[in-house]
């Protein structure tokens, strides 16, 4: 531990594997705990918490309202696709479709970046109002929209393309644009926006 902790204060967090850091924030765990620990971080599955001890599990949530919290007050500024695609490289690797919304304020700085969604999308489960109602508590003039391609296809689905439409005109109603689409896939991403769909 003394050493991690030198190597952090040394080189930084981001010389250390992922491993060492859950075991520098969490302590030790049973290779079961870490384990699931580590599926839940790769693949956002929330049954997977259920399995990690309350102890864990809340140290957890903790730790996630803490970075949730810098995040947001770190007023990142998102002025092209590539901006939002840099944001949200975490989806590149994720083996499950995550439908993400970036709430931006009227400067176009970011307010904060929620997955509201795992799994295939369709229409009748990626609903405004799951997508509209963070962004109305964070009084957003704006919303980015950001999902993956597990199979690396990067054109838009018919359903993405009618999830986008349907989405917009929900905006329009209630005064909250959508600013952008965004699909990443490892070796790239499509803009909605950039190619005049949206």
């Amino acid at each position: 531990m003394k050493e991690l902790a030198q190597t952090i204060a040394e080189k930084g967090a981001a010389y250390c594997s992922s491993p060492d850091l859950l075991t520098f924030i969490f302590g030790k765990m049973s290779p079961d705990t870490r384990r699931s620990l580590e599926d839940f971080i790769n693949t956002g599955d929330a049954p997977l918490a259920e399995k990690l001890p309350k102890s864990i599990r809340s140290k957890f949530q903790a730790f996630c309202e803490l970075g949730k919290r810098l995040f947001v007050k770190s007023s990142i500024r998102l002025s092209k696709s590539a901006d939002i695609a840099d944001l949200c490289k975490d989806l590149e690797i994720l083996q499950q479709e995550h439908f993400v919304v970036i709430t931006v304020d009227g400067g176009n700085a970011v307010i904060a970046k929620r997955t509201i969604f795992i799994g295939t999308l369709n229409k009748s489960l990626v609903h405004p109002r799951e997508v509209f109602a963070d962004a109305i508590s964070d009084r957003a003039a704006s919303v980015v929209l950001v999902h993956n391609h597990p199979s690396g296809n990067i054109e838009p689905s018919l359903e993405d393309e009618n999830i986008t439409r349907r989405l917009a005109e929900a905006g329009k109603i209630i005064g909250i644009e959508i600013l952008d689409h965004i699909i990443i896939i490892r070796s790239g991403h499509y803009s909605f926006a950039g190619n005049g769909k949206l």
